[in-house]
């Protein structure tokens, strides 16, 4: 674990969750900290409870005060990121000799359950460039991972992840972008939908049809941006997830070189589906930081709100919602933390583990963010108040990364096919 040096070196300020009145936690919260049964620190080893420390730092004193606006004049903070990155959180699940940190990913999962207190948006792009930086590392040859891991790692340059299309979304294989060999260069046609970073970064991970129909067909190149063919449409316009362009992303005649393939043709399938095993964990940690944040508050609203000559904590009614909501957080990060040591280990269950945690987890944190908005009353529907953005940011979660229903699909399969 002394990969993670950038950890090692900085100062540790404390743990401080509360930054903002209204916008994140309200000063109250720095009083009374975390309840011990929702304490995200248990169970970890020492140097796990300080990088945790330090993505919670990072998320208090770097990305919370600044959640609101960036989401409101949808801004890409870039050198927010690059500041991350300097701790480490560019590539934290890449290898150290191309200057990832080289972590598991149980410890990708604790950074970005702490960083998404500060801003799901941001924390939710920063996982998919380390799926893109992780896959390079993985599946390239010495001279791609060199020539593109550094730069990510410590993201001088960015990257998006390419897979869905205006026509196919969950079935994923069906895909109609083309690249067809020319010598030493691939020419690739089509288009990808939703891309999240889409015009504002450098590096594209692609998969294209190099063959026939199915998954078998399908390969993988990794497009920089400037390469003549490459364009873009139009700044979506999202419910959330506004700290993150948003993107279609288009192919006329582009040129690649071949030398950009990572591994062989018909593999990029495989190497898609291993990204977004990961990516599953990733985003239902994401979910779990904003579910974690809206448990504080609504407990601090119920704390100081008065209605009816009292405050709201003595409604038992709101108590069993609030000890639901905590219960429900405390079984996702448990889910979520098992499936990401089960990947890690390469086990037989990781797969489906992934996609059980991808959709409990969502599904249940955005309830928890929900029900944490409805105890606000009409003072959670404000811009004002922070729960109402961490309600906008996770709800594409149960969508992204491959939809709940298909988790549904994934586990149900495993479940009838293997006996």
């Amino acid at each position: 674990m002394a990969a993670f040096g950038p950890l090692s070196r900085i100062t540790r300020l404390g743990c401080n969750f509360c930054r903002n009145h209204r916008l994140v936690f309200n000063r109250n919260s720095q009083k009374r900290g975390i309840a011990s049964c929702i304490d995200p620190s248990y169970g970890l080893t020492d140097e796990q409870k300080e990088f945790q420390k330090v993505a919670f730092d990072f998320a208090a004193n770097e990305m919370a005060p600044h959640m609101a606006e960036w989401d409101q004049k949808e801004v890409f903070p870039v050198e927010a990121m690059r500041k991350a990155a300097q701790l480490g959180f560019g590539g934290i699940y890449t290898r150290p000799e191309v200057g990832g940190s080289g972590l598991s990913r149980l410890d990708t999962s604790i950074i970005f359950e702490a960083l998404s207190t500060g801003c799901v948006s941001t924390t939710a792009y920063i996982s998919i460039h380390n799926m893109c930086a992780w896959m390079i590392d993985t599946f390239g040859n010495d001279e791609q991972r060199e020539r593109f891991c550094p730069d990510l790692c410590s993201m001088e340059k960015f990257a998006s992840y390419c897979l869905t299309e205006p026509g196919s979304g969950s079935d994923a294989a069906s895909l109609l972008t083309s690249a067809q060999r020319k010598g030493d260069h691939y020419v690739l046609n089509g288009s990808k939908a939703f891309i999240s970073g889409g015009g504002d970064t450098d590096v594209y991970v692609v998969m294209c049809r190099t063959g026939g129909k199915g998954p078998k067909g399908i390969s993988c190149l990794v497009v920089e941006k400037g390469t003549p063919g490459l364009s873009f449409g139009k700044k979506e316009k999202k419910v959330g997830w506004n700290s993150q362009p948003t993107r279609a992303v288009i192919f006329e005649d582009c040129a690649v070189p071949a030398t950009n393939r990572l591994g062989e043709e018909g593999q990029g399938f495989n190497i898609a589906m291993k990204g977004l095993n990961g990516g599953r964990i990733n985003i239902a940690s994401c979910s779990l930081g904003a579910a974690h944040a809206s448990v504080l508050l609504a407990r601090d609203h119920l704390l100081v709100r008065k209605q009816f000559g009292e405050t709201l904590a003595n409604s038992q009614f709101l108590q069993f919602k609030l000890a639901e909501m905590a219960t429900k957080l405390v079984a996702s990060r448990l889910l979520v933390r098992e499936a990401a040591t089960a990947l890690q280990e390469n086990r037989a269950d990781a797969v489906s583990l992934c996609s059980m945690a991808k959709l409990f987890v969502t599904d249940e944190c955005f309830n928890v963010c929900n029900q944490a908005l409805q105890m606000h009353g009409g003072y959670g529907y404000l811009k004002d108040y922070a729960v109402q953005q961490f309600v906008r940011d996770i709800r594409v979660h149960q969508i992204l990364e491959g939809t709940n229903e298909v988790m549904r699909m994934i586990i149900s399969r495993n479940l009838l096919t293997e006996s």
